[in-house]
């Protein structure tokens, strides 16, 4: 099977390049994603182009180098970072956490497989997430410079990054507030996030899950310790019990949901071939993370469109996708997020939620995990 998911992820990776990859501004040496197909003119000018949105654009570039490695993938990689620094205009950072902590991971993944310089980005973005870490305040950071919001999504990526980066200390105090505070006492699923005041924000994103996947399975090789290793069962678990259903990740949305399940089959695969340990617990585990993956990406495989010989994934893989069109309303940046397409689809978000899915499912399947039954 392994070669199966390697020629789809392969597909994967061709439809995004073909609709959406272009060169910014006209620059020699740059790339980035246009954020919609098809995309309206201000989207295909890079007026529209979501920092984080580009951020995953970047860490599937790296899977498809990691699972085939070549000069043209390699460069590549090289552009669209470059794409990044440019459109930005002000440097590497913005005003959001969770945004910084993401390009921090896909360019320290880039730098560790391909290095192509600016080694320096990915400590300037670490520096940014371990410095605004509040003790006086509980722990955790904040969503974004000047919030009293401390969520999930901001310490999920920053931690990992921070973890990679050796400043293991830190990311154990990350994961430890938020198995303290965040982790729902019913369901052992992670909430969203809560305010200075104490008010929670109760929303389950499979994201949130993802995230905290990662952190723990990264604390788990780095320090051997167990207690990582048990948070990750139990998360696997709740995820089979609330969040799948017949194993495939459930739901899927557009605009900047349409990342979520992507991320969360990113850290399944991670679980299913990094956990430590021999216990049963972590057998069944990275067994359970590997057919979520398997499950989903072979149902959103069966509903995607072919459209000119390439795939085009739905926002939820449990059902057929649908051809977005140019009349169709278009995504919106509202109070800090990106609202979907009318047709979800259309956003870029969607697709590389579903390229991420691909690469994942190629991933397991290469480590021996065979497809669920």
């Amino acid at each position: 099977m392994s070669s199966v998911w390697s020629e789809r992820a392969e597909a994967a990776e061709n439809a995004i390049i073909t609709r959406h990859l272009r060169r910014l501004w006209a620059l020699p040496g740059t790339r980035l994603g246009v954020v919609a197909w098809p995309a309206v003119r201000r989207e295909r000018n890079f007026l529209n182009w979501h920092y984080w949105w580009q951020a995953h654009l970047i860490d599937c570039l790296v899977d498809a180098y990691q699972r085939d490695q070549s000069p043209e993938r390699r460069r590549r990689i090289a552009q669209v970072v470059r794409g990044h620094r440019v459109r930005n205009m002000s440097g590497w950072t913005n005003s959001y956490y969770d945004d910084m902590a993401w390009l921090g991971l896909a360019v320290e993944r880039a730098q560790s497989m391909a290095p192509f310089g600016r080694r320096h980005v990915v400590d300037v973005l670490a520096d940014q997430v371990f410095d605004v870490w509040d003790p006086e305040r509980g722990g955790g950071i904040p969503w974004r410079k000047g919030s009293d919001f401390f969520n999930t999504p901001a310490n999920g990526p920053a931690a990992i990054l921070l973890a990679r980066t050796g400043r293991v200390p830190r990311a154990i105090e990350m994961a430890d507030w938020i198995d303290k505070t965040l982790r729902d006492d019913h369901t052992n699923l992670i909430l969203d996030g809560i305010h200075i005041g104490g008010e929670f924000e109760r929303a389950i994103y499979s994201y949130c899950q993802g995230v905290v996947l990662g952190l723990e399975t990264e604390l788990a090789v780095r320090t051997g310790q167990q207690h990582h290793r048990m948070r990750v069962h139990r998360l696997i678990d709740a995820l089979d019990h609330h969040l799948t259903w017949s194993g495939v990740i459930r739901g899927g949305g557009g605009g900047d949901g349409g990342l979520f399940d992507g991320i969360l089959a990113r850290y399944l695969a991670l679980v299913a071939t990094e956990l430590p340990g021999d216990d049963i617990a972590d057998i069944r585990a990275r067994v359970g993370a590997a057919e979520m993956v398997l499950a989903s990406a072979e149902e959103a495989w069966g509903h995607r469109l072919q459209v000119e010989g390439l795939p085009l994934f739905g926002n939820d893989w449990s059902k057929q996708a649908r051809l977005p069109s140019s009349g169709s309303s278009i995504a919106t940046f509202t109070a800090g997020s990106v609202r979907s397409s009318a047709v979800p689809e259309r956003d870029l978000s969607v697709q590389l939620s579903g390229w991420m899915l691909m690469e994942a499912a190629h991933v397991v399947s290469a480590a021996g995990f065979g497809k669920r039954r």
